[in-house]
């Protein structure tokens, strides 16, 4: 059960794969209890992925749930592991981290470059140049709670896929270096139990929460103040003051900001009934995917 008043703070990280010191395409909202619209954190400030890890370590208050735009793992459970056929395969999730985190350890600013060049991890993917792995089949193994998101009527791809403009490999691998960073000093759901108290992280689907508050399926990207506003009245919020551009990113983590501060309560999106030990171990879960 998740106690009256469990979180206070609402955060949503729209994250980013791209290479270089900073990602544009990065945004983090955050909001408070009650109907107050989510707010930009350091708004007009192009963020870095080491920004962001400082940030969740330094300045994030202390009931906050957080949510990360990104795959915390790969598909298991189909296959029984993540790179069948290789011995040194990671066992859970966690291992997976480390192990993301070794092979990039030469890669500056939080990327994942050695990672998807290994020669045994690289039979696993698709990229760039006609590159795709003997063991990529279709359109990429997919973990059960992407299955489950496809029944809801959403359209995940595969986090072995990294070519094309909805691909979500990148932004995964390089998340997955922040996640290992973070291992012991916050705990992530599923991977870790949902603590009494304190921050905790979880995995988001943007598209999720546009969904939520009406959006067709389709036009979860946001791009006008009239657009967003009228989603964020759905969640219940207050509407955001028309200030400059908006782009995708920062609607993206503006919506889900409010949309968490409606799901986090329910004590349902913390206990779906898929989710078992093993796939909680190994492939994680996407926060309101039922």
């Amino acid at each position: 059960m998740i106690a009256r008043g469990r979180f206070g703070h609402f955060v949503a990280i729209d994250w980013s794969g791209a290479v270089g010191p900073r990602q544009k395409g990065i945004a983090v909202a955050s909001c408070t209890a009650g109907d107050d619209v989510p707010l930009l954190v350091r708004p007009g400030h192009v963020w870095s992925r080491g920004d962001v890890l400082h940030w969740l370590t330094h300045e994030l208050p202390g009931d906050a749930v957080v949510g990360l735009d990104l795959g915390p793992a790969l598909p298991f459970v189909d296959c029984d592991a993540y790179f069948p056929g290789w011995a040194d395969s990671p066992a859970d999730a966690k291992a997976l981290w480390a192990l993301v985190e070794h092979l990039c350890d030469s890669d500056a600013h939080l990327g994942a470059s050695g990672f998807v060049d290994h020669s045994e991890i690289a039979r696993h993917l698709r990229r760039h140049g006609g590159r795709k792995g003997e063991h990529f089949t279709g359109r990429g193994r997919l973990r059960a709670t992407e299955v489950a998101q496809r029944e809801q009527g959403l359209n995940p791809y595969s986090n072995l896929n990294l070519v094309g403009a909805a691909q979500v490999g990148k932004s995964s691998f390089t998340g997955m270096r922040v996640l290992h960073r973070l291992n012991g000093r916050m705990p992530v759901w599923p991977f870790d139990p949902l603590p009494p108290a304190g921050p905790v992280l979880v995995e988001i689907y943007t598209a999720l929460a546009a969904l939520a508050a009406g959006r067709a399926k389709g036009r979860a990207k946001m791009r006008t103040w009239d657009a967003l506003n009228d989603a964020l009245l759905a969640l219940g919020s207050r509407p955001a003051p028309v200030d400059g551009p908006v782009d995708d990113h920062k609607s993206d983590a503006i919506l889900t900001a409010a949309w968490l501060r409606v799901a986090a309560h329910r004590p349902e999106l913390w206990a779906p009934p898929a989710l078992t030990h093993e796939i909680a171990r190994t492939e994680g879960w996407t926060f309101g995917v039922t």
